[in-house]
């Protein structure tokens, strides 16, 4: 089973895919696209080269647990994702993945525009590790 991972953000959002045995997430590219619309005819576009069979969306809860406007766009374009690729998607937590992401930048002197570049595909990255130790465990 490949995964393909998906952190929403306003400009930015970051990919992630994992092994076909799904153990080993890796962070795959940052998508800037401002349009919702084409945003999702770009990550199906990378489903589809990657060999996608599921979509897992960062759902981005506030520390509380409840959930406000971002969560809803989240649901609401893996629910298109999922009409438009066909594959099933799951929501998966991201509390704390870019502050996480941030920090495994800093420990790799990852500064300025690099970080900036890099820090919402590792978030990618973390969400998706995160989905598959829970369906392993």
């Amino acid at each position: 089973m490949t995964a393909l991972s998906i952190d929403l953000g306003h400009a930015r959002t970051g990919l992630a895919i994992s092994d076909s045995g799904g153990f080993l997430a890796s962070s795959l590219c940052v998508i800037t696209e401002y349009n919702d619309e084409k945003l999702i005819d770009k990550i199906a576009q990378k489903a589809k080269e990657t060999k996608a069979d599921i979509l897992v969306v960062g759902l981005p809860r506030n520390m509380d647990g409840t959930e406000g406007e971002s969560a809803l766009r989240a649901r609401e374009i893996g629910s298109k994702l999922s009409e438009k690729t066909g594959l099933p998607h799951v929501m998966q937590d991201e509390r704390g993945t870019t502050i996480t992401a941030h920090a495994y930048l800093s420990s790799g002197n990852v500064y300025g525009k690099k970080r900036k570049q890099k820090v919402d595909a590792v978030a990618a990255c973390i969400i998706l590790q995160d989905y598959l130790d829970s369906v392993k465990g």
